[in-house]
């Protein structure tokens, strides 16, 4: 029986390549302009993007970007490159994810890739293929589906076989939003952050959110989000009143998912209620969302209208259970 050589991509949204101006709106022109991402017709939505959004946008967005800035750089492309080279280190001392039982395939490598900006999946796909992989797993790092996220990441591979003459055999993970593995790596996190930190009087599981007429429109996102809250919840025996879902990062006068995450915390705040824990499951790794929106921004929502203690909870980045997360999932799926 032959033994496939199986390359893996860890793929996330992306990130400008520097927090500047031209940077940002770089990037941002690339991944607005997406039809997925805001379905607005192509000739008013162009004009209106490079017209007034960019220059709007970019400056001030730059500016958060810098207050984030690792010395690596961009955060959430620190993170998702570091999860890829612990899965790979990993898999290397894994006798079981090398070559399955019946000796048909081997893990040969993992990297990542991002939907906008650079390495592209697309770069990713062709180098593998250099390499001898004959298998290719993408696991996009968006634990619940939406066609605004993973949905994009089967675009950028249909558009790369639409090119190729020797199209590349390619799997995706279309999501994992109650896979037990992510569940627990949510709840330890939650955990450890706890007993470190000590637990606030509630935890809001803010999920980045879409507008309501993609979930109108078949969508599936919103459920799934909902499916990894109860999960989460009752992995923390949490009881209904411990807890709320909610949804960030609306963009646009359309009507988005609600709760909103800001409004609930403004509210929280006016009630009363003297601390919270923030999660933000739908992000695999810290980004500008969770680590300017979340914890800048909606912390001043919360204390500014009387809340005292506020607390984010870490995404799982690096983490040794997200890791595990990913070998699992790569165990599952190679194929």
């Amino acid at each position: 029986m032959a033994i496939h050589k199986i390359g893996v991509i860890l793929i996330n949204l992306g990130s400008p390549e520097e927090p500047t101006k031209r940077g940002v709106a770089r990037f941002l022109r690339e991944f607005l302009a997406d039809g997925r991402v805001v379905e607005i017709p192509r000739l008013i939505w162009w004009l209106l993007l490079n017209g007034l959004v960019i220059p709007l946008r970019a400056k001030r967005v730059a500016e958060a970007y810098r207050s984030i800035w690792l010395p690596e750089g961009s955060p959430l492309t620190v993170y998702t490159r570091g999860l890829a080279e612990k899965v790979h280190a990993s898999l290397e001392t894994d006798d079981s994810c090398k070559v399955k039982a019946d000796g048909s395939s081997k893990v040969k490598k993992v990297t990542w890739a991002m939907t906008y900006g650079g390495p592209s999946i697309a770069t990713r796909i062709v180098e593998l293929s250099a390499e001898g992989m004959d298998k290719i797993l993408l696991i996009p790092l968006f634990p619940q589906y939406s066609s605004t996220t993973t949905g994009a990441v089967y675009d950028s591979v249909a558009n790369l076989i639409k090119r190729e003459r020797n199209v590349p055999d390619v799997y995706i993970v279309k999501d994992y939003h109650q896979h037990p593995a992510y569940i627990e790596a949510l709840a330890q996190c939650t955990e450890q952050h706890w007993e470190k930190y000590g637990r606030n009087d509630r935890l809001l599981m803010s999920f980045h959110g879409i507008p309501e007429d993609y979930a109108a429109k078949g969508d599936p996102y919103p459920e799934h989000c909902q499916n990894t809250a109860n999960a989460l919840a009752k992995r923390l025996n949490l009881k209904e009143s411990d807890w709320k879902i909610s949804y960030q990062s609306r963009f646009g006068r359309q009507r988005w998912l609600q709760p909103y995450t800001s409004k609930t915390l403004q509210e929280w705040g006016e009630q009363g209620l003297p601390g919270v824990d923030v999660i933000c499951p739908a992000f695999s790794a810290d980004c500008l969302e969770t680590l300017e929106e979340i914890d800048v921004e909606n912390r001043d929502f919360f204390i500014d209208a009387g809340g005292k203690n506020f607390s984010m909870i870490p995404c799982l980045n690096i983490h040794p259970a997200h890791v595990a997360l990913m070998e699992q999932i790569i165990k599952e799926n190679t194929f």
